[in-house]
C-alpha cells in the first residue's frame, strides 16, 4: 500500500476515535483529530498527485474517508444542536443523490467513472471548515464565527455542487 493510501486508512481510523472524543465531551482532543484527519485529506492528495501514485484504491477509500468523517461529524453534531438539523439534511441527501446515482449509472452503462469537480472539491472544504470552526467555537465560547453566513454558504454550495454531480451524470448517460 502507497502512503497516500495509508494516509487515507489513517483518516479512517481517526473516525471513531473523534467520534469518541466528541460524545465523551473531550473537545480538545476532538478537535486535534478533525484538524489531524483534514490534513491527511489534504496530504493524500496531494502526495498522490505530485508522486504519480494515483490508485483505483485511492479513488475510492479517499471519497469514502471524506464521506464518512463528514456524514458522522453532521449528524452527531446536529445531535448535539452544534449545527442545524437542515444542514445536515443537506449534507447526506447531495451524499446520497451523488451515489445512488453513480450506482444507477453503474447499472445501466457498466462503465462509470465519477471524477470531482471543483464545485464539488469546494463544497466539501466549506464543509470540513464549518465542522472544524463549530469544534473551536465548542471549544473556545468566545470564538464566534458568523455561523448563519457559513452554514448557508456550506449548503448553497454543497447543494448546487449536488446539482452539477446530477447534470454530469445525466450528460454521461446521454452520450451512451
Amino acid at each position: 500500500m502507497n502512503l497516500p493510501n495509508s494516509l487515507t486508512v489513517v483518516r479512517i481510523i481517526l473516525i471513531p476515535v473523534f467520534i469518541t472524543a466528541v460524545i465523551y465531551k473531550m473537545h480538545q482532543p476532538a478537535l486535534f483529530l478533525f484538524v489531524l484527519a483534514g490534513l491527511t485529506d489534504l496530504l493524500d492528495g496531494f502526495i498522490a498527485r505530485m508522486t504519480d501514485q494515483k490508485t483505483e484504491l485511492g479513488r475510492f477509500l479517499d471519497p469514502l474517508a471524506d464521506k464518512l468523517l463528514l456524514t458522522s461529524s453532521f449528524i452527531l453534531f446536529s445531535f448535539y444542536n452544534w449545527i442545524p438539523l437542515w444542514l445536515t439534511i443537506t449534507v447526506i441527501s447531495r451524499d446520497l443523490i451523488v451515489v445512488i446515482g453513480w450506482l444507477l449509472l453503474y447499472m445501466i452503462t457498466h462503465d462509470v467513472r465519477i471524477e470531482p469537480v471543483l464545485l464539488g472539491k469546494t463544497a466539501i472544504a466549506f464543509q470540513l471548515i464549518t465542522i472544524a470552526l463549530v469544534l473551536m467555537n465548542v471549544n473556545i465560547p468566545a470564538f464566534r464565527p458568523p455561523k448563519d453566513i457559513l452554514f448557508a454558504a456550506t449548503a448553497a454550495l454543497t447543494a448546487v455542487s449536488g446539482l452539477q454531480y446530477i447534470y454530469q451524470g445525466l450528460r454521461f448517460a446521454d452520450v451512451r
